[in-house]
């Protein structure tokens, strides 16, 4: 096609019914080779790919398109082709066709990424690091929403398929590789990138030797000693912590830490015995066990790094963040922890060279990690935000903050809104009261056992609900509500919501309420019986009459009485104390008046006669106080 040629559309007709005609065989190796041919000349094609890219679909498809139009099935499964003769910079070529296309939505998003995978199983380890070079360069068009939706899934496996194929040993630095891009491509608060549950790697397991070897002359207990502590720091931390592992990793160390002191590092041997960044890219990550080289690593400053670091890394997990008492450590072993971890930081600045600073390092490290240990306790909340939309300066000064009615935009539409439709206040279902019954349901089905619903979890927890339900019940149910003196919140539930056992136990029967209610009226009449006694005697002691000295006496006797009978504790009450003062004042009038006939009417109250009480002073009904 030319260049300039319009681009004809694409349209494929998928409703039309089938023609009546005989099948036509097409000949799936000439299609092959047809296909093939476009694309070679496509791949050698000069110029950017946007220019052919979907031509060279188009031209591909176009005899299917046919076919597909005719109303033939065309949708044959194909078979393998043929490895041709490889020319260098073929498949970087088909890459950037296929990804330019998905980029510009002319194919499905994640053909890209599918092309990628089976391109990495067909090829050697030699072949995959220039294919994955091709991916680190192409991250940006990858990583964006339209194809990063699609794919991000099969370059997860791809990437982990690849690092199973390759050697932890010998392909560090090719790991490390995957492992960042990894890093870098997917968002940070990715769950498939996060040890949620926190998983040992309990794989990378140290062998060494258990018996001597003949014929060397090495201190095998030392040697045994101090590849021991392999074991619990591959080994699941908390394990450690456990009394009888921690005393044998404590005296472990202990042992290892006293020969690190008696044999300390100068500088010299230091920097002769510490290896350049380029000659310790291509060692192994694991040193050697063998009980013969035992002496030259203690020479080894690296060695030691390696081995104290370690040790800082398990203390830190001990004092990590947010660990409950149980999973954490005891008092004693955090006073050694503290102690251990001092001695480690002392032999890390010792060792040559540059140990200050190597400290430093590897304490801001930790310090860091302890940010990543907080955020997967809450639970890894996402990091990622939408971006602001930038303003500039000149806009953003004639931007003003609107002013409100009522000050705030919820307000003033909640007026205006209330403005506009007046009826809506008076409205008789504006406000819906539930029942009793039904606001008090939630708490009934807590109160039952065979629900099983936990305590923490009950409605009497919340305080909103049982403020609400408390004014409910004080103006509908004003029985249940006196209930909450006795049995709290739970005694207000109706009894039809509450189980039979429940029902017993908040709930009285209406034959315990009346004899209750029988022995309050008893208490009641014996406290009116004693007042009734206490007044027949103050008329019986005015009948008598007699000089002021006999009233004085009478007067005395009266208070003695009212004392023993006018309240069970022996205390008079007020009233009574009120009417024996009116008593008095009359008798002390009648004897002033002498010779003159005054008839006093008794009260109401004295005109009663105590028939139970045994007084024989005065048996009749009404007197008269004469001089």
């Amino acid at each position: 096609m030319a260049e300039g040629s319009p681009v004809p559309q694409l349209r494929i007709l998928l409703n039309q019914p089938p023609k009546e005609r005989a099948p036509v065989l097409v000949s799936s190796h000439a299609d092959r080779d047809r296909v093939l041919e476009v694309f070679r000349s496509a791949i050698l094609h000069e110029g950017s790919p946007e220019s052919f890219a979907l031509q060279t679909v188009q031209e591909a498809i176009k005899p299917q398109l046919s076919a597909v139009e005719a109303g033939e099935r065309v949708m044959l499964h194909g078979q393998s082709i043929d490895d041709g003769d490889s020319i260098p910079g073929l498949v970087p070529r088909l890459l950037d066709i296929v990804l330019h296309l998905c980029e510009k939505g002319h194919v499905e998003g994640g053909m890209i990424f599918q092309l990628l995978e089976d391109l990495t199983e067909m090829s050697t380890m030699r072949d995959c690091k220039e294919i994955f070079g091709y991916i680190e360069r192409k991250q940006d068009v990858l990583g964006k929403q339209e194809l990063f939706g699609r794919g991000k899934l099969v370059m997860l496996r791809t990437c982990n398929q690849l690092l199973r194929r390759l050697s932890k040993a010998n392909d560090v630095v090719f790991c490390g590789r995957i492992l960042m891009f990894l890093a870098h491509f997917f968002p940070l608060s990715e769950r498939s990138a996060v040890n949620i549950k926190g998983v040992f790697n309990t794989s990378n397991e140290t062998k060494y030797e258990k018996d001597p070897p003949a014929g060397v002359q090495v201190d095998f207990n030392f040697y045994k000693t101090f590849w021991s502590l392999q074991e619990h720091f591959y080994s699941r931390a908390s394990s450690t912590l456990a009394p009888s592992k921690w005393q044998s990793f404590a005296s472990s160390l202990g042992v290892v830490l006293d020969t690190f002191d008696a044999q300390p590092l100068n500088e010299d041997e230091g920097n002769a015995n510490n290896l350049d960044e380029e000659e310790a890219v291509s060692l192994s990550i694991k040193y050697l066990t063998s009980s013969k080289l035992m002496g030259l690593e203690l020479k080894d400053p690296s060695f030691r790094r390696h081995v104290l670091v370690q040790c800082l890394i398990l203390f830190d997990y001990f004092k990590a963040p947010g660990k409950s008492e149980k999973e954490g450590p005891s008092e004693n072993m955090k006073e050694e922890i503290i102690s251990y971890e001092e001695r480690v930081k002392k032999l890390l600045e010792t060792t040559p060279p540059k140990g200050k600073e190597f400290l430093h390092n590897i304490e801001h490290i930790l310090e860091r990690e302890k940010n990543w240990v907080w955020w997967k306790r809450d639970g890894c909340p996402p990091y990622e935000r939408q971006a602001a939309e930038k303003t500039t300066g000149h806009e953003a000064t004639k931007k003003r903050k609107p002013r409100w009615r009522l000050g705030n935009k919820e307000l003033s539409q909640l007026w205006k809104w209330a403005e506009q439709n007046p009826n809506v206040l008076t409205d008789a279902q504006r406000v819906q009261m539930p029942s009793v019954t039904e606001y008090w349901k939630p708490l009934a089905e807590d109160m039952d056992v065979s629900a099983g619903i936990e305590a923490e979890y009950h409605h009497k927890n919340n305080r909103v609900y049982c403020w609400k339900g408390l004014r409910f019940s004080a103006r509908q149910d004003l029985e249940g509500f006196s209930r909450f003196t006795d049995h709290g919140i739970e005694g207000v539930v109706p009894s039809e919501l509450l189980p039979p056992e429940m029902r017993s136990k908040f709930h009285t029967k209406s034959g315990e309420r009346s004899k209750r209610a029988k022995r309050e009226e008893e208490a009641k009449g014996t406290t009116n019986h004693a007042e009734d006694n206490q007044n027949a005697n103050t008329t019986a002691e005015l009948d008598g009459g007699g000089s002021g000295a006999e009233l004085e006496d009478a007067a005395a006797a009266m208070d003695a009485d009212a004392a023993t009978a006018a309240t069970p504790s022996g205390a008079p009450t007020p009233d009574d104390s009120q009417r024996q003062g009116s008593d008095l004042e009359v008798a002390q009038e009648a004897e002033a008046e002498g010779g003159e006939d005054a008839e006093v009417e008794a009260s109401p109250e004295l005109t009663n006669t105590d028939a139970q009480g045994g007084s024989d002073e005065s048996p009749q009904g009404a007197t008269t106080i004469s001089a």
